[in-house]
């Protein structure tokens, strides 16, 4: 079963567009797909999405196939581990064939009647996309936060809601983005607003009963670079002001109990220096990559927070990487990676004692969990690998009992034993050893060689650690190695990982992506062009970078609503996230920085040569990737190539940078994935 290589490709219009820059002129006749209200623009993408159809249409019934297969690997119902928050257990369950969450809590007892207070499934009706941005319950349990996004603009809805007669106020407040605090008279409620560029720049104060035009503006961020939210500490003392760029910070706060007195700062911004902050006792504790490119944790008292009275408790290394910080009354838990695996140290602030949750397979990856309760000795995390669905695991602090609340239910046949998992090295030309790990099923013998799958990132100091994916079985299942590559530009080994891909180092990413791929064929795991690659969003750059370099080493490419016009994204300070992503790809108004963000856009750099086959999606309402980034990018190398191959290009026409929002919904968007590939690679039964 083949793609339908007779459907007809639209040719979409160019219209003649000249830049210059230092004096060098730069055509773009694919620059008008940006005018978003030009019906032609519209008329456009959903030609692009009828011919993605037409040559998609011989695997109709495998996309089918594929959905019914990815859905049956899910619980059929699922419901979350709920966690207390003074008197109530909160948490959400999926009914059976429902696409969204049902959140509930239950008053002292998980016996206790079900008292629900946000069924997304009802609120979705009417909706072709429905995300919950964030919710917050006040102090004395009486009312609710919560706020909505209902396009995938991250344009969210703040609404509240009184728990006792499930009554939603009028006071509906638009334009929001996600992050609540409540003040401790659980009247006062600080939310964040949203600029006409979508970024977070203002903290309102809102008083319960008034009308949202009578609430106060308590801080506005007038940098561009930074975007804001708010917060309230774990023990309820305080109420925090994160503002963040991408590689400075700077946190202010307030009493919780005197919501209308001054904000004050903890530590003015420097320029590189970023810390975040929760409380304890009657100090701060602070995790700051100050003096220390790996994060050290220090104290400081909260009548003084100022650097001058830091005081150092942990220090990262080369091979110790301080990642988060969860404070209890009698513990706290040190997320750390250690020669770039996760794991928990615990640490008691009062006997200085500690000691470490470890973990034993090749790959994997922990997160922190919900963790609400100050006065608790519990810590809730999270483990799985690629192996290993997802458990959640309530950890004894003090006692170090571990106890399993929760393995997810994997269906289909699935079994954990007909799969292995292994880390190995690939070196880079610099000679840097690059890790990547590797799913596959127990008969595979990596030596004869398999078609690959190789995912990657790598940038903004993200870590891919490895953990469970059901959907990807559907490859493995069917012969292929899934390889996840950790390279540079993330944060699996540290700041120093992440700094040797960013800025004028950027191309150690792909390096060292391309350099899985061949290492990956140099140890007889891949078969020379036998490899498909895929990313998203920035990993979506990475893909079109690869696939410009290195053509001839992939036989597909798929890029999720992937950032691949660099150039003129970055010299657009009108959108959303450029001003912030200065300090991640460097600002091209520099020539240095101009020249090497050009040397490796994937949009610049399309060249007339052949290529793999490609897949792009997009989201229409995507405020972070703009849909025209893969519009032109789908264009212009249908333009250039000089082979057959396909150039497809998907636009969700209703969602934005996530995609569809149903758990089913956002099957389809994989099962669309993984059709294209298996048959590009004659897999496609």
């Amino acid at each position: 079963m083949k793609l339908d290589t007779s459907a007809q490709a639209p040719v979409v219009t160019k219209k003649p567009r000249t830049f210059e820059e230092f004096g060098v002129k730069r055509e773009d006749p694919y620059y008008w797909l940006r005018e978003k209200e030009n019906p032609e623009v519209r008329k456009t993408v959903e030609a692009e999405n009828a011919y993605f159809e037409a040559v998609m249409k011989p695997v109709a019934g495998l996309r089918e196939k594929l959905f019914e297969e990815m859905k049956s690997r899910l619980e059929p119902s699922e419901t979350a581990v709920p966690q207390r928050i003074g008197e109530y257990w909160y948490g959400w369950r999926i009914p059976e064939g429902a696409q969204y969450q049902v959140w509930y809590r239950q008053h002292h007892t998980l016996e206790a009647p079900e008292e629900v207070f946000l069924d997304l499934n009802e609120l979705a009706k009417g909706q072709s996309y429905i995300s919950l941005g964030s919710w917050e319950v006040s102090p004395d349990q009486q009312w609710l936060a919560y706020s909505l996004d209902f396009d995938g603009s991250e344009h969210h809805r703040l609404a509240f809601k009184k728990f006792s007669t499930g009554a939603v106020s009028s006071e509906e407040i638009p334009d929001t983005s996600p992050g609540i605090a409540w003040a401790s008279d659980n009247r006062h409620v600080f939310y964040t607003k949203l600029d006409k560029s979508d970024r977070p720049y203002q903290i309102w104060r809102h008083e319960l009963g008034q009308r949202p035009s009578q609430d106060t503006l308590v801080y506005e961020e007038k940098d561009p670079r930074f975007f804001i939210s708010v917060e309230r500490t774990k023990n309820g003392k305080f109420l925090l002001i994160d503002i963040q760029a991408k590689t400075t910070s700077e946190v202010r706060y307030l009493d919780a109990n005197k919501p209308t007195s001054e904000w004050k700062t903890i530590e003015p911004r420097r320029h590189g220096v970023e810390y975040g902050v929760d409380s304890w006792e009657n100090d701060f504790v602070i995790l700051t990559n100050d003096q220390v490119k790996n994060f050290r944790v220090v104290t400081a008292p909260t009548a003084a927070p100022q650097s001058a009275h830091w005081q150092e408790l942990f220090r990262g290394s080369p091979d110790l990487y301080l990642r988060d910080v969860e404070t209890f009354h009698d513990h706290w838990a040190l997320l750390e990676a250690r020669k770039g695996l996760p794991t928990i140290r615990v640490y008691e602030p009062r006997t200085r004692r500690e000691h470490l949750i470890e973990f034993e397979e090749p790959t994997y990856t922990v997160a922190l969990g919900w963790n609400f309760e100050d006065n608790s000795n519990l810590l809730r995390f999270h483990y799985s690998s690629l192996r290993s669905p997802t458990q959640v695991f309530d950890y004894d602090m003090s006692t170090r009992a571990k106890t399993l609340r929760k393995t997810t239910k994997v269906g289909g046949g699935f079994d954990p034993e007909n799969y292995r998992t292994e880390r190995i090295f690939v070196k880079s030309p610099d000679g840097t050893e690059v890790p990547v790990s590797l799913l596959y099923r127990k008969e595979i013998n990596l030596k004869q060689g398999a078609p690959v799958y190789l995912y990657g990132y790598g940038s903004y100091g993200h870590a891919l650690y490895g953990g469970f994916g059901s959907v990807r079985l559907s490859l493995v299942d069917r012969g292929f190695v899934f390889a996840m590559a950790h390279i540079r530009g993330g944060g699996e080994l540290g700041r120093t990982w992440y700094d040797d891909g960013k800025f004028l180092h950027k191309k150690n990413t792909f390096l060292d992506f391309i350099a899985a791929a061949e290492g990956l064929v140099a140890k007889g795991i891949a078969k020379p062009g036998e490899i498909a690659i895929h990313g998203g969003s920035a990993g979506g750059m990475l893909v079109g970078a690869c696939m410009n370099m290195r053509p001839e080493l992939f036989r597909a490419a798929v890029g999720e609503v992937p950032f691949v016009d660099v150039i003129n994204t970055m010299l657009d300070d009108t959108l959303p996230l450029t001003p912030t992503e200065y300090d991640e790809w460097g600002n091209p108004k520099d020539k240095a920085y101009y020249d090497y963000m050009k040397s490796y856009s994937p949009y610049d750099n399309v060249e007339r040569k052949a290529y793999p086959q490609v897949l792009l999606t997009a989201g229409w309402n995507d405020p972070r990737v703009t849909y025209w980034e893969p519009a032109k990018m789908a264009a212009k190398l249908r333009e250039y190539r000089t082979d057959q191959g396909f150039t497809l290009l998907y636009t969700n026409l209703g969602a934005g940078h996530g995609g569809a929002s149903g758990r089913f919904d956002s099957l389809k968007e994989d099962a669309i994935i993984h059709a294209f590939l298996l048959a590009t690679f004659g897999k496609a039964e």
